[in-house]
């Protein structure tokens, strides 16, 4: 398994750097979140990303924001004549994209671009050749996802944006690898929350017993205790 870190960036963008987005390679192409800056930085290295399938973890901008334009590329441009990966969102998900796509002008094509699945909280799918669970999290009000993906000898864990939960440890169990948001510089107070800090990040990666930590949708100009990985766009892991 490969994994290419196309974009790491929070809901702020990192001096040039893509939001979220994660490249994972075997027998298919899955990418997981396509927030903004995602298709720009896919298509440095090949004319059109040729994907099989897409898994969107929930629908703030900076993990969705560039499916829009995927769409009008799809329907216009260089994606053409492209087969239309499938694009897993989470229950509810086609009214969401449906209900934007009537104000952004995408949604009469949306069925032209993509292959439209729903998932559903812990029911396990194949996309692109791979086994992929959602485990429900805490995001705030919104109705968030962890994919956990495995070719059934390699895990990746990816947590999307959460708060503290047990069901952390739980997505990322015995992980290979445990691609963890630390967005925060102190713990959110009160019980509205929807981040994680690096204590609690590695707190999560400690319980979960997963091989190892990258941090992801870290700002820049927060730095990172020493010894804990940190993500980069453009980074390439062989798993």
């Amino acid at each position: 398994m490969k994994l290419t870190i196309v974009g790491c960036s929070p809901a702020w963008p990192n001096p040039g750097g893509a939001q979220s987005g994660y490249l994972v390679e075997g027998g298919g192409r899955l990418l997981l979140d396509c927030g903004l800056g995602v298709l720009s930085s896919l298509r440095k290295r090949e004319p059109w990303p040729l994907v099989d399938a897409i898994a969107l973890t929930h629908f703030h901008l900076d993990h969705w924001g560039d499916i829009p334009s995927w769409v009008f590329g799809a329907s216009f441009g260089a994606g053409r004549d492209a087969e239309p990966p499938e694009l897993w969102v989470p229950p509810g998900g086609r009214a969401t994209l449906e209900r934007f796509g009537g104000m952004l002008g995408f949604g009469a094509r949306l069925d032209h671009a993509f292959v439209l699945h729903e998932y559903a909280d812990g029911v396990a799918f194949e996309a692109a050749g791979f086994e992929v669970t959602p485990v429900r999290l805490m995001h705030y009000d919104e109705l968030t996802f962890g994919l956990r993906v495995t070719d059934g000898q390699v895990t990746v864990a990816y947590s999307g944006d959460t708060a503290p939960t047990p069901k952390l440890a739980e997505l990322a169990r015995e992980a290979d690898l445990f691609l963890c948001e630390a967005t925060l510089a102190e713990p959110e107070p009160g019980d509205d929350r929807g981040h994680l800090s690096a204590d609690e990040a590695t707190a999560a990666f400690e319980d979960s017993g997963a091989k190892r930590l990258i941090v992801i949708h870290r700002p820049d100009e927060l730095p990172l205790p020493a010894g804990i990985e940190r993500a980069r766009d453009g980074l390439e892991l062989e798993l």
